[in-house]
């Protein structure tokens, strides 16, 4: 594996659901350190590294989320199966018969969460989704085994699905958990790494906000905390290269970033989007326009902090987000990091005062 691939692996693969982000904050503090002048924290979690070029203004905040998409324990039951609350948007089918790991003091603990075999459901239910207030998470019950006791399992404890980073046989193709959002994460380290030594006419904050997935809290403070000219919000596209319209569709695995024309928390600086676009080709990196009917990302927070922020999402698509494994292809990672870094190259003074002049 080759650094990037490490980082992503030790990143998606730790835990950290919406308000239990620690072991990814401590990722993003030990990787960002060496490569800024120094790191600042919101009192929610969120961390940023700072790192000044030519200038202390204009502010250019690049940033992702550092929470994924979990539960959390909100019953025991007498016989010690785990009924839970989701944390970030769930469909259900994609949680039956998964592993999860539950977060507790003892350690990780390992169940599934129950599902009926087909021979025990009456056909006319085989078709309905099974919502989450009756699922149960199975961690190896038995008869006078007491799981609280035993095993450590309380109220509130996190639990994040079980799944490993994997390198598929497209060796391009990469298969885990939690790249919604931990890609942002590895992005905005990468993207410090290569400004340690390139000048820019700004200074950089980059970064990752907490419980993004449950209302773009993180979003919100972090924004106080920076008081940035601008931001580049970092996040997953959509990949839609799936049956029945297979490649057909714009937003696919290997045609770069996804530049976000519409959310439902947020339109764009429309300057600033052209710009993005203008900038990807005149460097012939390839990207693609992309919109979200339902969802939002952090910019929804960002963009009308104090008297307005110009913001912009850009992100490679992943297939498959907000369940147990999404698969994303290594080019448009890189895509990525080198579309933000040209970017932030153009972005002084004037021309982010452009952006908002009538």
């Amino acid at each position: 594996m080759d650094r990037t691939e490490l980082l992503l692996k030790e990143i998606t693969e730790a835990n950290g659901v919406s308000g239990h982000e620690q072991e990814i904050r401590n990722i993003l503090a030990r990787e960002l350190k060496d490569n800024v002048d120094g790191l600042e924290y919101d009192r929610m979690g969120s961390v940023l590294g700072r790192k000044k070029g030519a200038a202390d203004r204009p502010r250019v905040l690049v940033m992702g989320h550092m929470d994924e998409i979990g539960f959390m324990v909100k019953e025991i039951t007498k016989e010690g199966y785990i009924r839970f609350l989701p944390l970030g948007g769930w469909w259900g089918h994609v949680a039956l018969a998964q592993r999860m790991r539950v977060i507790t003091s003892k350690g990780p603990v390992v169940g599934v969460v129950g599902a009926a075999p087909p021979h025990l459901v009456p056909l006319k239910d085989r078709e309905k989704v099974v919502p989450m207030k009756d699922m149960y998470i199975d961690v190896g019950v038995q008869e006078k085994y007491d799981v609280k006791k035993k095993l450590g399992v309380r109220l509130g404890d996190p639990i994040v699905p079980d799944s490993q980073f994997t390198i598929m046989g497209n060796k391009k193709m990469y298969l885990s958990k939690a790249f919604d959002n931990r890609v942002s994460c590895a992005v905005a380290i990468d993207v410090m790494r290569y400004f340690k030594k390139a000048a820019h006419p700004n200074t950089i904050y980059a970064g990752a906000s907490v419980q993004e997935e449950v209302g773009l809290r993180g979003g919100q403070t972090t924004a106080h905390l920076t008081d940035p000219d601008v931001c580049i919000i970092v996040d997953t596209g959509v990949g839609q290269d799936v049956p029945p319209d297979g490649f057909t569709k714009e937003e696919k695995l290997g045609s770069g970033p996804a530049i976000l024309f519409y959310d439902a928390t947020m339109i764009p600086n429309l300057k600033l989007r052209d710009l993005v676009m203008k900038t990807a080709e005149t460097k012939k990196i390839p990207y693609h326009l992309s919109y979200m009917e339902g969802g939002g990302t952090d910019g929804g927070r960002v963009h009308i902090s104090r008297i307005g922020v110009p913001t912009i999402v850009i992100g490679p698509p992943v297939r498959y987000i907000h369940s147990h494994n999404g698969i994303m292809n290594r080019t448009d990672y890189d895509n990525t990091v080198k579309l933000i870094c040209e970017l932030i190259k153009r972005l002084d003074k004037k021309t982010i005062r452009s952006l908002t002049e009538v």
